[in-house]
């Protein structure tokens, strides 16, 4: 079992930049693929951004490539998002989610995850 819980997320104007972690109890940390999701009001939560187990790979929306960075240390069990250039259509609740395993493929589907956390306000002022 893990527990998932996500700080970092806020207010911020357009062009600006949020750190989003996501930290996780339980010593296996390095075995579960970690991806961050975001829901927007009225909207479908969707797929953001992947890392798989050790770092290596990620995987990242058309939205925000270029844009986020997904990165992890599975020493302090956690995974960061560094999300730069923000923008309006950024605002959501962004979750952290995590499913083990060591494979590197695309996991994009929220029914491919086991763990969620609560979620993390990001709101972006235009």
């Amino acid at each position: 079992q893990v527990q998932l819980v996500e700080s970092g997320g806020g207010l911020v104007q357009a062009g600006g930049s949020l750190r989003l972690t996501c930290t996780a109890s339980g010593r296996t940390f390095s075995t579960y693929i970690m991806s961050w999701f975001r829901q927007a009001p009225g909207k479908e939560r969707e797929f953001v951004a992947q890392i798989n187990w050790s770092g290596s790979s990620t995987d990242y929306a058309d939205s925000v490539k270029g844009r986020f960075t997904i990165s992890r240390d599975n020493a302090k069990s956690t995974v960061w998002m560094q999300m730069n250039s923000l923008k309006p259509e950024d605002t959501a609740v962004y979750y952290c989610a995590a499913v083990r395993g060591y494979s590197s493929n695309s996991y994009r589907y929220d029914s491919q995850y086991d763990y969620w956390g609560r979620g993390t306000q990001v709101t972006v002022s235009s």
